[in-house]
């Protein structure tokens, strides 16, 4: 609650003159505006006219007695600080006035010493009080006024062509410009004042600022961007972001809602674009490679060393093409959400064996030692698509042996999480520096030093790996050090009843 009270007034209730001089004389030395009353109904009718922030209260007088008095003064919900004294009164009246809301008490009679430090203390209450209610009105004005501050920064805003939106720690909307409102089809009339749900009818969204205007997302690191549809063809991405104060707290939350309309429409076509080529093009790739491959198993008399390899080398470039031709419609499958044909139950453990025992031929060729776990406790089964599932684990798997030099080691680990799957592959391979780690999940981006650049790939298997995960509602993370490997984690859950993923 907050109060208009005076820190430098003092009211003084007793009905000894002597006492309620005495106590004038020390308070005004303490730089107090001393106010006295004689009776519990004069003090009563005082503080109605003054805005004293400290009472002294003696608990036995004429008429009104303290403890009433005392009631009094807490049904006014001022947050005046009372101070009884007790008298005749027994320490159990100055408990029980304690109990009903007293600040503290002294004995009568006092020592002037005192009566000083308790004063004291309850000034300094009073004004840690007011300090704090002062910070709260500016805290709110700041955010409250952005939308009626008539200023450049405040033009600026109403001038974007994205739509911003401020909320306090309430949840409630301090300022939106035109461009959200017209964004979310609003009427453009609509001015701030009301909560975050009375403007966007999209419940994710509404949580996920409601989360941030309360300060669970004060690491920016952690906010994931938003999505919706509010109307057919047309898409936004929402960022959200904390308004952080001086000192570290959060006052609310910001958000950016973009029209990315125009760039869905144009990668829907890109991807059209992709399959329909690399469809095209895998039927003729795999009938050359064909070709060549016989061409090859055939001996022919005449044919020098140089021209054998030449066809091994087109041999292994077509089969090159064909798996990125392969990988791209993978990509395109992925980003059109096509649901997969085929979702049913499937046993992870078998499946990871099966890719190390198929794997194992290779890692053995390189004399590398390749190793399967599981814990005590059965996995449970995941309800996806076992195409979608062993993509995810075969390119985490083949990189580690690819990635990893000859002699070395890569585990493979499975556990229950809870209600997901955690897999955990990792290898003492060469591993990736901390500058590329947010580029390994990019189309086409391979990490070339003098260790690696003799090794062959799109640079594709950890894009389809990435997609392939978020489209099972799971995730992925990444820890590596330079020289002594690589370790990726996958969680997944195993409640998840639908799945998108490769065909």
């Amino acid at each position: 609650m907050e109060n208009n009270l005076d820190p430098t007034k003092i009211l003084v209730i007793d009905d000894e003159k002597s006492l309620r001089d005495g106590a004038e004389r020390i308070l005004t030395r303490m730089e107090f505006q001393t106010l006295k009353a004689s009776r519990g109904e004069e003090g009563l009718e005082t503080l109605e006219k003054e805005s004293a922030a400290i009472v002294l209260l003696d608990m036995k007088m004429p008429g009104m007695d303290g403890m009433e008095v005392l009631r009094r003064i807490m049904e006014m919900d001022r947050g005046i600080l009372v101070i009884v004294i007790t008298g005749y009164a027994t320490v159990e009246t100055a408990i029980e006035a304690m109990k009903q809301g007293a600040y503290d008490f002294i004995p009568k009679p006092y020592e002037p010493d005192q009566l000083r430090i308790v004063v004291n203390r309850a000034r300094e209450k009073i004004l840690l009080t007011l300090e704090a209610q002062k910070l709260e009105r500016e805290r709110r004005r700041t955010l409250s006024d952005l939308h009626t501050e008539q200023s450049r920064v405040h033009t600026i805003i109403e001038s974007l062509p994205n739509g911003v939106l401020v909320t306090n720690n309430d949840s409630e909307v301090v300022l939106i410009n035109p461009a959200f409102l017209q964004h979310l089809g609003l009427d453009a009339g609509l001015t701030p004042g009301i909560k975050i749900d009375e403007y966007i009818n999209d419940s994710g969204l509404c949580d996920l600022v409601m989360d941030i205007s309360q300060g669970k997302h004060i690491d920016f690191d952690d906010i994931p961007a938003y999505e919706m549809s509010p109307e057919d063809g047309k898409y936004l991405l929402a960022r959200c972001r904390p308004v952080l104060g001086e000192r570290g707290e959060c006052l609310g939350a910001v958000v950016n809602l973009v029209d990315i309309s125009a760039i869905k429409a144009l990668d829907h076509l890109k991807s059209e674009f992709v399959a329909k080529v690399s469809h095209e093009l895998r039927s003729p790739l795999s009938t050359i490679h064909e070709q060549l491959a016989l061409v090859l198993k055939e001996t022919h008399e005449g044919q020098s060393e140089n021209e054998q390899h030449i066809l091994s080398r087109a041999k292994e470039k077509t089969f090159g093409l064909i798996s990125t031709i392969g990988d791209l419609l993978d990509l395109s499958r992925i980003e059109a959400g096509i649901a997969s044909k085929v979702s049913k139950p499937v046993q992870v453990e078998t499946l990871l064996k099966d890719i190390v025992d198929f794997l194992g031929t290779r890692a053995e060729a390189k004399g590398q030692t390749l190793t399967f776990e599981t814990s005590n406790k059965p996995l449970i089964p995941i309800t996806a698509d076992p195409m979608a599932l062993e993509s995810i684990f075969g390119n985490l798997i083949t990189n580690a042996v690819n990635y990893t030099p000859d002699g070395g080691k890569i585990d493979v680990k499975a556990e229950v999480s809870g209600n997901n799957i955690r897999v955990v592959v990792s290898d003492t391979g060469f591993g990736i520096e901390a500058k590329y780690m947010e580029k390994i999940f990019e189309r086409f981006y391979r990490v070339k030093n003098d260790k690696t650049r003799f090794i062959t790939g799109t640079g594709l298997g950890l894009p389809i790996v990435k997609g392939i995960v978020d489209s099972l509602d799971g995730y992925i993370d990444v820890e590596s050090e330079v020289g002594k490997g690589t370790t990726f984690t996958v969680i997944l859950p195993t409640k998840k009843t639908s799945t998108s993923g490769i065909m």
